[in-house]
C-alpha cells in the first residue's frame, strides 16, 4: 500500500473562501487525503471566542471544491448526531465527492463545548459504549437493506439509508489512543484506525496493541489501514520552530509535552526523517493538521519538497 499523505484542516480562525482557497491549493500541491475536526469551538479550548465552522455543513462545500482527494472528519463525535443520521450524512457526502468521503467516529474529549451547547458528556466508558454501538449502526446502514438495533444508547428499527454510497464499501475510522477499548472497538468494527499527536515510537507500539486486539477478535491486522495526524509546526528555520514551539506551549498548556512529541516541530531539512519514522512505525496515513495561522513558506516547503521526498523513499 502506498503511503498517503494528507492534511487535516481544523476550520477555525479561517474564513470560509480562505478555507476553500486553502483546500484547493492542497489538492493542487499532490495532497491525497484532506479532513476537518468535529468542533464547536476551537481546538485546544481557548474560551470559545475563536471563529470556527460546523463539520458536515464545512464537509459539503469540501465535497464540491475538490475533485481527487479522498475527503473525510478525523473524527465525529458520536455523541453529537445520532448515527443513524450519521450514516445517511456520510452516504450524501460520498455521492457529492464522487465516492471520495470516509467516515471517522471517536468518543469525543471537548467537554467545553460539548457542555455550553447543551450536549450530554458522560464518563469515558460510557462514550466508548456509545462508539461501539454507533459503529454497529453505521456500518449496517451503509452496507445493509435494512437495520435493526436496539443497544442501550441508540437504537434503529428497520432503518433503510437509501442511496447507498458510490463506493461499495465506505471505510468507517475509529480514532483514538484508548488501549483496551478504543482499539478493541477498531479491531471489530474499523476499515481504518486514527491516532492524533503521538510519537512515531508511540504509535508503533499502539499499533502492536491494534494487532493484538485483531488477532482476539479472529480479524486479519492487514485489513484495518493505520493513520496518524501529527501537529505541524515546520518553520524555515531553527528561530521559526522556536516561535512554533513557544505558541504551542501557550495553547496547550499542561498537554504541551505530549502534542510536541507529535508535532513537526522542525525545519524542511528534518522533515523528511521525521515522516519517515511513522512510515517506518507502520502508518498507512499521515497527515499534517494545521491550525491557522501557520508558516506559509513552511508549507509551501512541506507540499514541495517534503511530500516528493517521502514518496520517493517509502517504499
Amino acid at each position: 500500500m502506498t503511503v498517503s499523505l494528507g492534511v487535516h484542516v481544523g476550520q477555525q480562525n479561517l474564513d470560509m473562501d480562505d478555507m476553500r482557497t486553502l483546500w484547493r491549493r492542497l489538492e493542487d500541491g499532490g495532497a491525497d487525503w484532506i479532513s476537518v475536526w468535529d468542533h464547536f469551538y476551537e481546538a485546544p479550548f481557548q474560551g470559545g471566542d475563536q471563529p470556527h465552522f460546523e463539520a458536515l455543513a464545512t464537509l459539503g462545500a469540501l465535497a464540491a471544491e475538490t475533485e481527487r482527494v479522498r475527503i473525510g472528519c478525523l473524527v465525529f463525535y458520536v455523541g453529537y448526531r445520532n448515527p443513524a443520521l450519521l450514516a445517511k450524512s456520510a452516504a450524501t457526502l460520498d455521492h457529492l465527492s464522487g465516492g471520495r468521503f470516509e467516515l471517522g467516529i471517536g468518543a469525543g474529549w471537548h467537554i467545553w463545548e460539548a457542555s455550553a451547547y447543551g450536549y450530554a458528556f458522560p464518563d469515558i466508558g460510557t462514550r466508548l459504549d456509545m462508539l461501539d454501538e454507533a459503529a454497529r449502526i453505521v456500518r449496517g446502514l451503509l452496507d445493509n437493506d435494512r437495520t435493526t438495533f436496539s443497544g442501550r444508547h441508540f437504537q434503529v428499527d428497520d432503518a433503510k439509508c437509501y442511496p447507498k454510497p458510490v463506493q461499495a464499501h465506505l471505510p468507517v475510522w475509529i480514532g483514538g489512543r484508548g488501549e483496551r477499548r478504543t482499539l478493541d472497538i477498531a479491531a471489530r468494527h474499523a476499515d481504518g484506525w486514527n491516532a492524533a499527536y503521538t510519537s512515531a515510537a508511540e504509535f508503533a507500539r499502539l499499533n502492536g496493541v491494534l494487532d493484538h486486539w485483531c488477532e482476539e477478535e479472529d480479524r486479519d491486522p492487514a485489513a484495518i489501514a493505520r493513520g496518524v495526524n501529527v501537529a505541524f509546526g515546520m518553520a524555515k528555520d531553527d528561530a521559526g520552530v522556536a516561535r512554533e514551539r513557544a505558541s504551542l506551549e501557550r495553547e496547550w498548556g499542561t498537554q504541551s509535552e505530549r502534542i510536541a512529541a507529535g508535532s513537526l516541530l522542525c525545519t524542511p531539512s528534518e522533515a523528511v526523517d521525521r515522516v519517515m519514522a511513522y512510515v517506518e512505525s507502520g502508518a498507512d496515513a499521515i497527515n499534517i493538521a494545521l491550525r491557522a495561522p501557520w508558516d506559509e513558506d513552511a508549507l509551501d516547503a512541506y507540499l514541495g519538497d517534503v511530500m516528493p521526498a517521502v514518496r520517493k523513499a517509502a517504499p
